[in-house]
């Protein structure tokens, strides 16, 4: 009866020792692959380095949106943005100061032929805005001709209240300038009161002169005070008329690359990202119509 007792201890003792064998053996197995798979993960590649990009100012609000979100899905990266114009920003792309350069009108076949390349991000209407106190509610693109050529001076002639009208325009190299001035057809011959070299300031300009009228990229003008923004020929810039066509004063938003010169792996990932539909929520939410 002892014996029996005695070996049944040593059988369990046995079996108790087998078990601690086995979860050690499983313990070992658990913390090696905890390992391998830390290590896998800190091994993963980590986008970094800067992306320049240089041009309109009119791009503000968009560049705004995809900026802050691709920083944020890429914190080792910084996009920097330079408000310098369309004129310039097609300069720093061809001499290489810029990764990217923003323009807001299509390039030209000169400039293509020099190697630019153009790729639209967005459109964008052009806004055609009078003080907000002002009584015009509308205005066709003939009568928006004839004003700003100085063909018609005096509000009272398209229905406002008598006062001489002061025009109000971007610099030469303006891309918002020459999409405006092609549409209306009055390329190097309006009349300015005016000439400014931002989107804000016209803006400004307008809000703080009552018998004023200028024009401004769509997605600066939205939710701005002192200003509103005309129908033209019946039609509201939205983001709605501007894609299907029916709002007559629009132009694209473009990202300047120069062929043949491939760009740093940051600058590539920024521009794949911006130009991809998963910017569109955010350039539409931004004021501009996307193209992807």
């Amino acid at each position: 009866m002892k014996r029996t007792t005695k070996k049944a201890v040593s059988i369990l003792a046995a079996s108790a020792l087998l078990a601690l064998t086995l979860a050690g053996c499983g313990n070992d197995t658990t913390t090696t692959d905890t390992a391998s798979d830390t290590t896998e993960d800190t091994s993963a590649s980590t986008l970094s380095g800067a992306v320049a990009t240089n041009g309109s100012t009119s791009m503000e609000e968009v560049m705004g949106v995809l900026t802050e979100q691709f920083t944020n899905d890429n914190p080792d990266v910084s996009v920097t943005y330079d408000p310098t114009g369309s004129g310039t920003g097609i300069e720093a792309a061809a001499n290489g100061t810029a990764d990217i350069g923003l323009s807001s009108r299509a390039l030209t076949e000169e400039e293509t032929a020099s190697g630019l390349v153009g790729t639209e991000v967005a459109l964008d209407g052009i806004a055609v805005i009078v003080n907000a106190d002002s009584p015009v509610a509308d205005l066709s693109v003939e009568q928006i001709a004839q004003i700003f050529t100085g063909e018609i001076t005096d509000w009272s002639e398209v229905g406002g209240d008598a006062g001489e009208i002061a025009c109000i325009g971007r610099e030469a190299n303006s891309g918002t300038r020459d999409g405006f001035e092609s549409i209306t057809d009055t390329k190097d011959a309006c009349v300015l009161s005016q000439e400014l070299n931002s989107t804000g300031a016209v803006i400004q300009a307008v809000a703080s002169s009552p018998n004023a009228i200028g024009y401004a990229s769509l997605s600066a003008v939205e939710g701005q005070e002192g200003i509103k923004a005309i129908t033209v020929g019946g039609v509201a810039c939205t983001e709605e008329t501007v894609k299907d066509g029916t709002y007559e004063i629009q132009r694209p938003f473009v990202f300047v690359t120069k062929e043949g010169t491939e760009l740093s792996e940051a600058a590539q990932a920024f521009f794949d990202f911006a130009t991809s539909a998963d910017a569109s929520e955010l350039i539409s939410g931004a004021g501009a119509v996307p193209v992807a």
